[in-house]
């Protein structure tokens, strides 16, 4: 399986979930798995409500957003039933900038024939991002304080 970046991103701009459903739009595929993350309001590492979160990236975080998603898709094992090149079509973004509760900071969509292949390569896509990835978040809290994340 060989993938291009339909898109692959690290932005400051809000994230578009019918973005990125276009960007995979393809009539071979018949299943779309779609990953939200958004802001929440509490976290087990933070004393008090969340009222945001202010993520930061290296320079080359989009570079590095592009690698994961090819080396996911070039690691991925067919669905059993292929007969042909699976085709894959991926979308992700990830968000930096100061984010609200209920903000989108991370989309990623991908786009196979069969749901078992989209569905695994979704997950892995995005247990890889959260590891991988140079993005840093600092998460504010109601009263006032702010610590970073995962550092």
């Amino acid at each position: 399986m060989t993938w291009e970046p339909d898109w692959a991103r690290v932005t400051a701009e809000t994230l578009e979930v019918s973005d990125h459903l276009d960007a995979v739009a393809d009539p071979r595929c018949g299943a779309v798995v779609t990953f939200l993350g958004q802001i929440r309001d509490h976290d087990p590492g933070a004393e008090g409500e969340v009222t945001g979160i202010a993520y930061s990236a290296h320079p080359d975080a989009t570079a590095a957003l592009e690698r994961i998603a090819r080396e996911v898709v070039a690691g991925a094992v067919p669905h059993e039933d292929v007969r042909h090149e699976e085709v894959v079509r991926l979308a992700v973004s990830h968000r930096v900038g100061d984010l609200a509760v209920g903000d989108l900071a991370l989309v990623a969509c991908v786009a196979t024939a069969h749901r078992a292949l989209a569905q695994d390569l979704c997950r892995e896509l995005v247990e890889r991002i959260k590891v991988e990835l140079p993005v840093w978040k600092k998460q504010h809290t109601a009263d006032g304080a702010s610590h970073w994340v995962g550092l």
